[in-house]
């Protein structure tokens, strides 16, 4: 990317304009002292004295500090002293000549370019006319063989021909550097005035000694005052120059201390041609380059080619202290032949070790930064879509809630439909690029200011905000949703996308978590009325305010054990005899009394207090256990698993460490599934259920025939047992689909040597029509009622007519049943 600008541009024309200047006034006093000449015509002077002035002018303005235009380095030049000597030898118009010629062939022998030349050549001019004017108006008569003595001439001639070179060069350099006039002016003023004098000594010294015939060898002071003299200015120059440039380097170096690499690249450019006073330095990187001149940047972009370089460039490597690293080359262009000090290439060496520290610096900076800003995306983003993920949309829903100024927002959940199909029909890369598809579609009909997240699995949300009426959440959602009834094509098969979406609408206040709950709610409500959005109403939600109140009671419930566990028997239907028990867990509220499952199952498992909950059952059911097997009834235990507990990775080791702290068998003990948990986390939990069954615990699966994927399941999760829903068990004696239900469940059961509960088993009629059916096990209120665990003692010890553990008339007589060898699974008939 190019960055020259304007102002460079300017500055050069303005400099070439005054060049340009100075080179018409440079021509006007030569063309003047010609026509004087002309004029008034006067004896050719010795050629001898005339190249010996020329010779005098080269050798002068040759012993100097050298000026690079652009650059703050002073000029400290002697040609005032052979002009003022030459005025008092020589006519005006010869010496006028002289000074031209000799400047010419100096600066044709130093190569300084056209430009700098002719600048010269003409300043030369102005100055030497200036002075030689100054003796013409004082009309001093120069005679070679005995010159005048003109000591006021000489000293105004001195001084004119100072000032004219200072309003000559001041404008030039002023332009050319940036700087201030006031600056360049004043600069080393002093050191200027001691030259001046010691200039205007030598020069009447000179002169004194050839008016007054006085001894020649006093000539040769000359030299070696004009020598002391050089060598004292060029010393007081150059320390100051050293003292400035040091000064200058320390304050690059502070400046280098940033942490924005351009920001490093374009002081280190722009410090650089000022510290070694180049017409233009630049730094090359790997694929970049960045070119300066000392006031402003005129290059930041890809690397050019490399080429030739020019003969006026000095460059160094950008190396670390120790020379480790290499980062790139700083290259400086002075716009002339200049060979560095020994002194100026070790502040060099000195500046690069600094540059390329602070490259480094700032590009480890920026790959931090780089890496923060992945780690924070990631942590806020779901890696497969893209979208924002639960905690980002948290994030963002607390910062609506906490805004005034956001008015009415809605929360959309989205679940997709039968979605596992496509994951178990075409695997999970398949599955992986639909959801790609939909989070695209869902992301691209979102309006501005809305949050399209991925919740995980095969749910999304949507954060819509700034509705102006609640009906525009509805509106917004169906036109979202429909974007999803495209046609997606994955690996060739042309695929439909069904979801179902919850709406909770949100005028500011609240929590995001009751806000994610409502719209739970609603979604579910979708799927079960096979709608495709419903919106949350208060109404259709009874347990709104109860659950709130009984999220934050769980803690102290755990706490003080207030969770207890009764227990059913579970019956062999033809003779009567317990075979297990069922624990069912239950919440004596200090307000409300004895809570159901139903009441409280759902709050707790959407709390943190799950583990605890399970643990707390497991330990009640297994200390009742062992109560009753020292009484002589050793059964087996049935508890009810929550899905989200099979999630938990430790939750099958926190199984088995309890049965191995109360000693008892893995094998009396049953795990009880709802069905439900295979629709959307079978792939999760199959490990889990994989370690329970290994190590001898018995599965089931409760509630059997009301989900809608049984035979799946069977096909996936090995179980010991199906346990039939009451609401097949109620029509079993008066509908022929619901006997047609159990008896087919029960063949089923035989082939795959399972063993079959009926669970709600109220009637005698009930139980008879099952046993008629083949189910041999049931439980309900015909044979108990949920018991403590000390009456469900009380109850096995006192049997039914007498015989302990049996709860129920035998519906055949002893013998007049003929068992078969069937497999068996420890006290439940196969």
């Amino acid at each position: 990317m190019s960055l020259q600008r304007s102002d460079d541009n300017v500055t050069d024309q303005r400099l070439r304009l005054l060049v340009g200047l100075v080179v018409v006034l440079g021509l006007g006093t030569v063309a003047g002292f010609a026509t004087y000449a002309l004029r008034y015509p006067e004896p050719l002077p010795h050629p001898l004295a005339l190249l010996g002035l020329c010779a005098a002018l080269m050798i002068a303005n040759r012993v100097k500090v050298l000026v690079r235009v652009k650059a703050s380095t002073d000029a400290t030049t002697w040609g005032e002293i052979p002009v003022l000597v030459g005025l008092t030898l020589l006519p005006a118009p010869w010496v006028v000549f002289c000074a031209v010629v000799a400047m010419t062939l100096l600066r044709c022998l130093n190569s300084l370019g056209l430009q700098k030349s002719v600048f010269g050549v003409a300043k030369e001019a102005l100055t030497t006319g200036s002075a030689a004017a100054v003796f013409l108006a004082f009309g001093v008569r120069p005679d070679l063989t005995g010159p005048p003595f003109p000591v006021l001439p000489i000293v105004v001639a001195l001084i004119t021909f100072v000032v004219v070179d200072h309003l000559v060069f001041v404008p030039v350099l002023v332009t050319a550097t940036g700087n201030g006039v006031r600056e360049v002016a004043l600069r080393n003023w002093a050191g200027d005035i001691i030259c001046m004098i010691g200039e205007l000594v030598t020069a009447l010294l000179v002169v004194g000694v050839l008016a007054t015939g006085t001894n020649p060898l006093l000539l040769l002071v000359v030299p070696l005052v004009v020598l002391c003299m050089h060598l004292w200015q060029s010393r007081s120059v150059r320390t100051r120059e050293e003292r400035e440039s040091w000064q200058r380097l320390a304050k690059a170096t502070d400046e280098l201390n940033a942490v924005d690499l351009t920001q490093v690249l374009h002081s280190a450019t722009t410090r650089a041609a000022q510290i070694f006073s180049a017409a233009e330095s630049a730094i090359d990187l790997a694929g970049r380059t960045v070119r300066a001149t000392a006031s402003q940047v005129l290059v930041d972009g890809p690397r050019p080619v490399s080429g030739v370089t020019p003969p006026d460039e000095t460059s160094v490597d950008l190396v670390a202290h120790d020379g480790s690293v290499r980062v790139g080359v700083l290259r400086l262009r002075f716009g002339g032949t200049v060979r560095l000090t020994e002194v100026e290439q070790y502040k060099l060496r000195t500046f690069a070790s600094a540059v390329c520290t602070a490259i480094r610096n700032a590009q480890a900076y920026a790959e931090l930064a780089r890496i923060a800003a992945e780690n924070a995306h990631a942590a806020t983003h779901d890696p497969l879509t893209g979208l924002a993920n639960r905690r980002r949309l948290y994030e963002c829903a607390e910062q609506v809630f906490r805004s005034s100024a956001q008015g009415l927002f809605a929360l959309l959940l989205i679940d997709l439909n039968h979605f596992k199909e496509v994951n178990d029909t075409l695997g999970h890369a398949a599955g992986d690029q639909v959801l790609r598809e939909v989070a695209a579609r869902l992301r691209d009909s979102a309006e501005p200011g809305d949050l399209v997240a991925r919740l995980g699995g095969d749910e999304f949300a949507v954060l819509l905000t700034g509705l102006p009426t609640p009906a525009l959440a509805g509106h917004r959602a169906t036109g979202m949703l429909a974007t999803l009834d495209a046609i997606i094509e994955v690996e060739g098969m042309r695929l439909t996308v069904e979801a179902a979406g919850g709406i909770a609408l949100a005028a500011g206040t609240g929590s995001v978590e009751e806000l994610m709950r409502r719209a739970d709610i609603a979604m579910y409500q979708a799927k079960r009325a096979g709608e495709q959005i419903v919106v949350y109403a208060h109404a259709r939600d009874t347990a709104d305010l109860e659950r709130l109140m009984l999220t934050g009671e769980l803690r102290r419930a755990v706490a003080q054990h207030e969770f207890i566990v009764d227990f059913q028997p579970i019956v062999d239907l033809g003779t009567g005899e317990v075979l297990a028990a069922e624990a069912l867990a239950r919440w004596h509220h200090p307000d409300q009394g004895s809570l159901s499952p139903v009441r409280f199952l759902e709050t707790v498992e959407r709390s943190g207090q799950l583990p605890a909950f399970a643990d707390a059952v497991l330990e009640q059911s297994l200390i009742a256990r062992q109560s009753w097997r020292d009484a002589g009834f050793d059964l087996p235990i049935a508890v009810n698993v929550s899905p989200r507990s099979l999630l938990d990775p430790s939750f099958p080791g926190a199984v088995l460490a309890r049965l191995a702290r109360h000693d008892a068998p893995a094998d009396r003990l049953v795990l009880e599934l709802t069905e439900t948990l295979t629709v959307s986390q079978l792939d999760v939990v199959e490990r889990a259920l994989a370690e329970l069954r290994n190590a001898g615990v018995r599965l089931a699966i409760d509630d059997f025939g009301t989900g809608v994927s049984s035979l799946s399941v069977l096909s996936r999760i090995p179980v010991h047992q199906l346990k039939i829903d009451r609401e097949f068990v109620a029509g079993v004696e008066t509908t022929a689909e619901a006997a047609a239900v159990v008896r087919t469940t029960v063949d089923l059961a035989r082939n795959l040597h399972l063993t079959v509960v009926a669970e709600g088993v109220e009637s005698e009629p009930q139980r008879r029509a099952l046993w008629a059916l083949g189910c041999v096990a049931g439980q309900g209120h015909l044979f108990a009622r949920p018991y403590s665990a000390a009456r469900f003692l009380g109850m096995l010890q006192r049997g039914s007519g007498g015989r302990p553990g049996m709860l129920a008339a035998a519906l055949h007589d002893e013998g007049s049943v003929v068992r078969l060898p069937v497999r068996r699974l420890p006290n439940l008939p196969a």
